[in-house]
């Protein structure tokens, strides 16, 4: 029973086996959030239930968890601990405890869990398996119990990167009777090498050596895949994170379960009743001056999210036993959310994927994170962070036997850039206003002739009637920042089709003839750089 509060028998067919936290609605099963005194027997599917048996999963049962998804040790359920399988000393992570050790132990292909603070990322890392948190309101949350429920995320359980991310692309999109849902925005992803974002060494002070060293086999990975690590600060994710329970914030999760839990509750755990009740000792100038502080950290994580693409950090800093817990069980708790508790307050999304095994043979764990709605860049990442390491799945000895695809839209339109639009060129500016972003240098098919056109500030004129190849970039711009950059651009310039060098046709510049007709012709020159620094 540690495992499932819940079993069922899937009904036939060929989709996945999946289970579901039991602090999310089934229709027809009881919802006890981990505490016999509040169940109660769901009416219908919560909307991410209803959309996953939709693409085919099918019910296995509802999984254990930190009572009121509150904790990331896994340990504070009456309904037992579910054994970590690598040891049964050593704690399961929680809050989604049950949902990571079934798919960990091949009791189902894909669970869904919770994740505030880190419940779908630490069980992750300490049961050898991939958890994806997604943007905050990209998967609705609608027939989920509140935890904070302006923070709340369903997340997904997998053994592989390519498995979880089928399933949360399935239960993924708006839902117009869900408050917290969001429409998913379409950024603008980088392609090519990344910059990874690692903090300092004295960010990790105190961290397990075992720990370290996966967080260093993957970035070596990340390396050996073209990307570089690049140091930023972590000052603004550390003290966001750390505000999460040190702070007014924890009034939320009293908003939303303390009256129940005043009621002396059958079953309710005594770390978690305290916990809640402790947020009636916030007050509203509390609540404000958090939300200030809050806004600074958002404000500062935004510079550092500039210097890089995505975070990597070991998801724990530590795997702690039973014991360790149970003599100390906040002071241990807090530990685990070092390096997750940050996310959902900053607005970010996660992968967790396993980092290695350790000489005791205790799985370690990194997650990598990007700004919302990111989502498809991490997942691409992870997986071939996964691919590469070719680390066994779960607690099984089955290993990665193919590359992974993570399918999806990168969100954006390549547009070639000849002239005053290029690196380092006055207008460069506008393309980086519209968020766009390099791709790469890039040549034009041996069709082209460049003009010098008597415009101010100074820009060239491609046509498409010669015989030269000309250098260039291409830039990708969000969709709707493609429509903003094309509407101001001003005559004699257009955008039309390009072909490349390598065969591609795209979006690019080009000129009227009729602007070309007396201008210096500068094809020879290769390209507008080379012409504007002939004279230096």
């Amino acid at each position: 029973m540690s495992v499932f509060i819940h079993r069922v028998d899937p009904p036939a067919g060929p989709g996945p086996l999946v289970a579901v936290k039991d602090n999310i609605d089934v229709a027809g099963m009881p919802t006890t959030a981990g505490c016999p005194g509040f169940a109660y027997l769901a009416d219908e599917d919560a909307a991410c239930v209803a959309r996953l048996r939709a693409w085919g999963g099918r019910l296995v049962g509802k999984t254990n968890l930190d009572q009121f998804a509150t904790g990331l040790v896994g340990t504070r359920s009456p309904y037992g601990v579910p054994a970590n399988p690598f040891d049964p000393r050593r704690v399961p992570g929680g809050s989604s405890s049950g949902s990571a050790v079934a798919v960990a132990t091949g009791l189902c292909d894909l669970a869904l869990g919770t994740d505030t603070a880190g419940s779908g990322r630490v069980p992750a890392a300490f049961c050898n398996i991939v958890g994806l948190k997604p943007t905050r309101g990209w998967v609705p949350t609608r027939g989920v119990v509140p935890a904070c429920a302006s923070l709340d995320c369903v997340s997904v359980f997998a053994r592989t990167v390519e498995q979880g991310w089928q399933a949360l692309t399935a239960i993924a999109g708006p839902d117009p009777a869900d408050p917290w849902s969001r429409p998913p925005a379409t950024p603008c992803l980088p392609t090519g090498a990344l910059r990874i974002g690692v903090p300092a060494a004295a960010e990790l002070a105190g961290t397990d050596p075992a720990w370290l060293a996966g967080l260093e086999r993957v970035v070596e990975q990340l390396r050996r895949l073209g990307h570089t690590p690049v140091e930023i600060d972590f000052t603004p994710f550390r003290e966001a994170g750390a505000s999460l329970y040190g702070g007014s914030r924890v009034a939320e999760r009293t908003a939303a379960v303390g009256d129940r839990l005043a009621q002396d509750l059958t079953g309710a755990d005594p770390t978690v009743a305290g916990i809640i009740a402790g947020g009636r000792s916030h007050d509203a100038v509390a609540a404000f001056r958090d939300l200030h502080r809050l806004a600074g950290w958002q404000h500062a994580a935004a510079a550092a999210w500039a210097r890089c693409d995505l975070l990597c950090l070991p998801t724990a800093p530590c795997h702690p036993t039973l014991d360790e817990v149970a003599a100390d069980p906040l002071g241990v708790n807090n530990r685990l959310g070092r390096f997750t508790n940050f996310a959902n307050l900053l607005d970010t999304c996660a992968v967790a994927l396993p980092s290695g095994i350790t000489p005791a043979g205790l799985p370690t764990g990194v997650t990598l994170f990007a700004p919302a709605w990111h989502d498809l860049l991490v997942a691409r990442v992870a997986a071939a962070v996964q691919d590469g390491l070719g680390l066994p799945l779960g607690a099984t000895s089955v290993r990665l036997g193919t590359a992974q695809a993570i399918a999806g839209d990168d969100g954006g339109v390549d547009l070639a850039v000849f002239g005053a639009h290029l690196s380092g060129q006055p207008l460069n500016r506008e393309l980086l206003a519209v968020g766009a972003r390099l791709v790469g240098p890039v040549r034009t098919a041996s069709a082209y002739r460049l003009f010098a056109l008597a415009t101010v500030p100074p820009k060239p004129g491609l046509l498409r009637d010669g015989n030269g190849s000309i250098a260039g970039e291409v830039w990708r711009l969000p969709y709707v920042g493609f429509g903003r950059f094309v509407a101001a651009i001003p005559a004699p310039l257009g955008i039309g089709r390009v072909r490349l060098e390598d065969g591609r046709e795209v979006s690019g510049f080009l000129a009227e003839s009729a602007a070309c007709a007396g201008a210096e012709e500068i094809t020879a020159w290769g390209s507008w750089p080379a012409w504007r620094a002939r004279a230096r």
